[in-house]
């Protein structure tokens, strides 16, 4: 049977312990570093338009933002990252040390949510009725493992899973490197069983957001207006989430990294797991935005080959119904469409996929092809 410490250490081709990006180490791509440590970082809460920034830039800069799994820090799983992960064959100097400082320093309440979050990044400038362009240039993995979870009833099946009400943390290592990286995990819980299963990695941030007014912290787990947990898997490096700013400097915060993730994430968690990411944070002043994007109820994605509005709820059927009411309205200020035109032009054209079902406030995002508009402006 191939143990985690024989996953581990061939996971970039050799046979030694597999180098990690603990704080300050490694390539770092943007003009700023801002490492997740107890000082910038908030557990379980995203940050408020009263919180002080962490970091102040000017538009256009370019940032490198250590971000920490909350898996393996968590209290049912003993508060102890070393511990944990030490469990499942992975050595203390792979074990990132800013994870092991904020789970023993920084305070967590009990009702509040479970993400790291670093941040937040003023913005100099940024006014409400603008618009935040966070473009992602590099998603880089910090440890070559993770964590899926389905704990607290809150899957998509809360009835019947987890069996007997005992939360379940898989550890899942990765083999491989660059693109050709894959998570494994066993068909069975029996060790002698050598059957694994291997899919792709695809990284992204599930949390991107912008602080709310007001003086009160908004729980880490619903997403919103304001972004916060999306969890959108088309967030990967190449993509920009626009976002619309609410208070001054936007204050924009990231956290909650992923491996890999299915639209809908149905066990609560999907393949969670530490990345460096590297952001260029541009401003849209808000009579540009309104002219590109229309009046934003939500966070707005744009990859190479689609525009991405978002709707979210509680309710799943009144998510699907923001969500075409957002692409309606992208489509008619992006292109004039007229909207009997643009309702059936998603219709026949246009997927409307679950992000996620398990996060209190489910989301929904459409694909809006952008080369079916390549002959018209902008």
């Amino acid at each position: 049977m191939t143990s985690a410490n024989d996953v581990l250490g061939s996971a970039f081709g050799t046979g030694s312990a597999v180098p990690v990006l603990q704080p300050g180490t490694g390539p770092i791509l943007g003009d700023t570093y801002l490492a997740s440590s107890p000082g910038t970082v908030l557990w379980g809460r995203l940050p408020a338009a009263t919180d002080s920034p962490v970091l102040s830039v000017a538009p256009g800069s370019t940032v490198t933002i250590d971000t920490v799994s909350h898996e393996g820090l968590l209290p049912d799983q003993g508060g102890d990252p070393v511990g944990y992960f030490g469990e499942h064959g992975v050595g203390p100097d792979q074990v990132l040390t800013d994870a092991a400082a904020i789970a023993a320093t920084v305070a967590r309440g009990v009702d509040d949510g479970p993400h790291v979050v670093t941040g937040p990044i003023e913005v100099v400038g940024a006014q409400p009725g603008d618009v935040l362009a966070v473009h992602l240039l590099e998603h880089l993995r910090r440890v070559p493992y993770g964590v899926i979870s389905n704990r607290h009833g809150r899957g998509a099946l809360p009835a019947e899973l987890p069996r007997d009400g005992h939360n379940v943390s898989v550890f899942t290592p990765v083999e491989g490197h660059d693109d050709r990286a894959h998570g494994v995990l066993p068909l069975t819980p029996d060790a002698a069983d050598p059957r694994r299963v291997r899919f792709p990695l695809a990284e992204f941030l599930g949390v991107l957001g912008v602080a709310t007014p007001g003086p009160r912290r908004p729980h880490s787990v619903p997403p919103g207006r304001h972004g916060g947990n999306i969890d959108i898997t088309m967030t990967t490096a190449g993509s920009t989430v626009y976002l619309p700013v609410a208070v001054p400097g936007a204050l924009f915060y990231a956290g909650d990294p992923h491996f890999a993730q299915g639209n809908g994430e149905v066990a609560l968690t999907a393949l969670e797991a530490s990345l460096r990411s590297t952001v260029q944070l541009d401003l849209i002043p808000r009579d540009r935005a309104l002219a590109e994007l229309g009046e934003l109820s939500g966070p707005v994605v744009r990859t190479a080959e689609h525009l991405v509005p978002t709707g979210m709820d509680a309710d799943l059927d009144v998510a699907v119904q923001k969500c075409v009411r957002a692409a309606l309205d992208l489509l008619q200020a992006r292109w004039g469409m007229a909207e009997h035109l643009a309702y059936a032009y998603l219709s026949a054209a246009t997927d409307f996929d679950i992000s996620q079902v398990v996060d209190q406030v489910k989301g929904v995002h459409a694909r809006i092809r952008l080369a079916d508009f390549e002959e018209l402006a902008p």
